[in-house]
């Protein structure tokens, strides 16, 4: 398998965290309107809807969809019934900065979980690269200011964004030791959607029990029929079609830290939609977390 970081996988790898700082937003925007695990539901029900027409043959017999039902009933609960869900709870309770910051450890749990579970050597440079990444995380999330990042507390959201970031390190390390036939494999939609499948199942499921303890009900607007087709198109179908062709040539380690793009990509959205001015620390924190990137891809 060839690990290089090549331009192109480079750019498929920022898609991803892009998109995902805009679901961030969208989480915490209508974290009022929407209960979180209905919304994680009613993201990937539209997403299912949206694959169905591009791999609708995985579901014929002899495509090796329910002979490879235990792995992929794996990677749908991971991938896609918890981490967005456990995202969508953190917003609850917590704030978008102690979300993001949690979520910024994304590289350590990736070496972390890769050294204890699938024998994956780590090197000098990627540990120097996950503290120049990080750096720059904190960096922009104190807004340059030490005082800011001293007085974060963590709270039941940040436990869940914790939970989230590991679900995710162990999906994007099983992504690259899960063997399928081509059937599934040799088509992105047909991957992805054999994932959803099942997926879709853990977050309805999630869903119908979140409903039946809470209650809660959703309040429909013009405004949230547009955030979940954003949520469904964008941070679900293009950002999980990028990532998983972006793990797959250069490995999790590596794609770990373009994760660590997502709070900058936030912070900078963030500023958009207040009016401000990006800063200095602002250019400072992008330099060191391409400069972890760049050091530990080599």
């Amino acid at each position: 398998m060839n690990r290089q970081l090549t331009l192109p996988t480079a750019l498929m790898l920022v898609v991803p965290p892009l998109l995902w700082a805009g679901n961030a937003i969208v989480g915490r925007l209508f974290h009022e309107v929407v209960p979180p695990l209905m919304l994680n539901f009613l993201r990937w029900a539209i997403a299912f809807v949206i694959l169905l027409p591009l791999a609708i043959s995985i579901f014929r017999p002899g495509s090796g969809l329910w002979q490879h039902r235990a792995r992929l009933s794996i990677l749908g609960l991971l991938g896609i019934g918890l981490y967005n869900a456990l995202q969508y709870l953190a917003l609850q309770t917590s704030t978008p900065i102690n979300v993001t910051l949690v979520a910024a450890s994304m590289p350590v749990w990736m070496l972390l979980i890769g050294s204890l579970f699938f024998q994956s050597k780590v090197t000098r440079k990627q540990v120097i690269g996950a503290a120049f990444s990080i750096a720059g995380v904190l960096l922009v999330l104190s807004r340059g200011e030490l005082a800011q990042l001293l007085a974060l507390r963590l709270v039941a959201g940040d436990v869940f964004m914790i939970l989230a970031t590991i679900a995710w390190s162990l999906y994007s390390w099983l992504l690259t030791r899960s063997e399928m036939p081509d059937s599934l494999r040799g088509h992105w939609a047909a991957f992805l959607l054999a994932q959803v499948s099942f997926g879709v199942v853990w977050s309805g499921a999630f869903a119908a029990g979140e409903w039946a303890v809470t209650g809660r009900e959703i309040t429909w607007s013009w405004q949230l029929a547009a955030a979940l087709l954003y949520v469904a198109i964008g941070p679900a179908v293009l950002a999980f079609r990028c990532w998983g062709v972006g793990v797959q040539r250069v490995g999790p380690n590596v794609a770990g830290f373009f994760s660590n793009l997502t709070p900058l990509f936030a912070a900078l959205m963030s500023s958009a939609f207040l009016g401000e001015m990006p800063h200095l620390y602002h250019v400072i924190a992008f330099a060191l977390i391409v400069s972890g990137i760049v050091l530990s891809a080599r």
